[in-house]
């Protein structure tokens, strides 16, 4: 950075955003996993300026409380009842200047000389792909002229609804900015349009709002207090004003309804998708893949269609992740491979396999080569390394000790209506198929677990666990109690087979008796 460092930034984040029809204020909408007014604060902190400034109005709590939580220093700035753009800055100027006497109060230094001094920067808080490098640039050209104003601009096929670029001939210098509402027939007719992004020297921007201040000066369609005529204030009082015109005219477009949300998330993920690809990342099919903009990709990863990446997951090289896919807040380690998964804060280990049809909960932490299979659900669980859950699984609030393996239908019974407890299974251990750990339990190291069983006690190293009642078979009973039926029919004629070596003695005897009520009846 070869300017010098900007004295503010100020984000305008008080707009209604009627045509969103949301009970949720626009700036809180989301693309790419971040906010609206997120994206324009990132952008803004990109370029380190001295203090933050976020105004505010409409949803003001919970915008306020948003912005607050995404960055405590920022300065939340109300506006009044006056409407306009231009009466946004002038309060978040006069907010500026009270906290730069505040600090030199504070530092002893007499309070009467603390006004903000240098280059302020304002972006529109619904601006969702502006980028520090763009603004970096806009202040490059503002402090390389000497400018009091510095606008950014872009040409657009159909500038309908935007305010126009009035320029000078000959020099190029900027007149000013009319709105669509206020131009005649040949203003309308210009394509240069205000993307609402500017750099103003802090005095000259201070000098003409204190102009526009006050009844007389809004007098415009809107009635409003346009921030753009600070541009031919500014002139007039023998400022430069000059633009400068960027050709990635959707990194200046603004949202203001779904339409338009949609339209840019998709743009953004395009931009994030490319971005990644060329990090060495693959992606099969861009046009089904959805990637945060805080998610981080190391090299050979590879996304195959369907996936969705947010938050903040990671995915560390040579994973796969993929087909049908979402994770968030996920960590994902070298190697592993997911498969249709649904997982949100959860650690994954190098070399494991997840899935497919897996639901992978807050706090499933699975080890290297662990296995988290088909139709396994986990939550709060420890699997240590090559730990295996293949299928038909509830791992809840458990740990599952190296090596251990878990057979198809257990359940960890975590829940007795009050309060959750924990479950305990050693290294090396097995649970039998259809088996319930009701909880709390600790299984040792070494421990087996026949299939079928209800465990309620702890089990010992090397013990096997067998909790289940002794199997009884009753002869005669489909007869009996299902006589007439298919199912008693079929029974019949294998008891009347010829080959009787595979017959239980019960079902010998079942036999003899029948034979025998046969002889009766005859």
């Amino acid at each position: 950075m070869s300017h010098p460092r900007p004295a503010a930034a100020v984000v305008l984040a008080a707009g209604e955003g009627t045509r969103m029809r949301s009970s949720v204020p626009k700036m809180l909408h989301e693309i790419g996993g971040r906010s609206l007014v997120g994206h324009a604060l990132t952008a803004a902190q990109g370029i380190a300026p001295e203090r933050i400034a976020v105004v505010v109005r409409h949803g003001r709590d919970a915008v306020a409380a948003h912005v607050t939580q995404l960055d405590p220093s920022v300065l939340v700035v109300d506006q009044d009842e006056i409407p306009g753009t231009g009466r946004a800055v002038q309060c978040a100027l006069a907010d500026l200047d009270a906290a730069a006497q505040a600090q030199l109060a504070r530092s002893g230094s007499p309070a009467q000389d603390g006004k903000v001094t240098g280059a302020v920067v304002v972006l529109a808080g619904d601006v969702p792909l502006l980028d520090a490098a763009t603004l970096d640039q806009l202040l490059e050209a503002h402090h390389a002229d000497g400018n009091a104003v510095t606008v950014l601009t872009t040409h657009v096929p159909d500038p309908t609804g935007y305010g126009r670029i009035l320029r000078e001939e000959g020099t190029g210098d900027v007149l000013g900015i009319v709105e669509e509402a206020d131009a005649d027939a040949d203003q309308r007719a210009l394509d240069e349009i205000n993307t609402a992004v500017y750099v103003f020297d802090a005095t000259a921007l201070r000098d003409a709002l204190r102009t526009l201040d006050g009844d007389d000066a809004r007098r415009n369609a809107q009635g409003e207090v346009y921030l753009t005529d600070v541009l031919a204030l500014a002139r007039d009082a023998g400022g430069l004003v000059r633009a400068v015109a960027t050709e990635d005219t959707p990194s200046v477009e603004g949202v203001n309804d779904r339409t338009q949300l949609a339209a840019l998330g998709a743009e953004l993920n395009r931009r994030i998708l490319d971005g990644w690809m060329r990090e060495g990342v693959t992606v099969v099919d861009p046009a089904t893949t959805w990637v945060d903009v805080d998610v981080e990709l190391s090299r050979d990863v590879t996304l195959l269609p369907g996936v969705q990446l947010r938050g903040t997951t990671r995915v560390a090289e040579g994973a796969t992740i993929g087909p049908d896919t979402t994770l968030l807040d996920v960590e994902v380690g070298e190697g592993a491979t997911v498969v249709r998964t649904h997982g949100s804060e959860a650690r994954i280990g190098a070399g494991a396999k997840v899935g497919p049809f897996a639901y992978l909960r807050p706090g499933t932490h699975l080890g290297e080569h662990g296995k988290i299979g088909t139709f396994v659900e986990t939550k709060n669980a420890e699997i240590a390394d090559g730990a295996k859950v293949p299928h038909l699984t509830y791992v809840g609030d458990a740990t599952i000790g190296a090596g251990s393996n878990i057979g198809a239908g257990v359940v960890f019974a975590n829940y007795d209506g009050v309060a959750k407890h924990r479950t305990d299974v050693g290294e090396h251990s097995f649970v039998g198929s259809d088996s319930v750990l009701v909880a709390p339990i600790r299984l040792a190291d070494g421990t087996y677990v026949a299939a079928g069983s209800t465990i309620t006690r702890d089990v010992g190293p090397g013990e096997l666990a067998v909790a289940r009642g002794i199997q009884r078979n009753v002869a005669g009973w489909v007869q009996r109690r299902r006589a007439g039926s298919r199912s008693a029919e079929a029974a019949q004629a294998a008891l009347e087979t010829e080959d009787r070596s595979d017959l239980s003695p019960q079902a010998r005897a079942e036999l003899a008796r029948l034979a025998k009520e046969k002889e009766s009846g005859a």
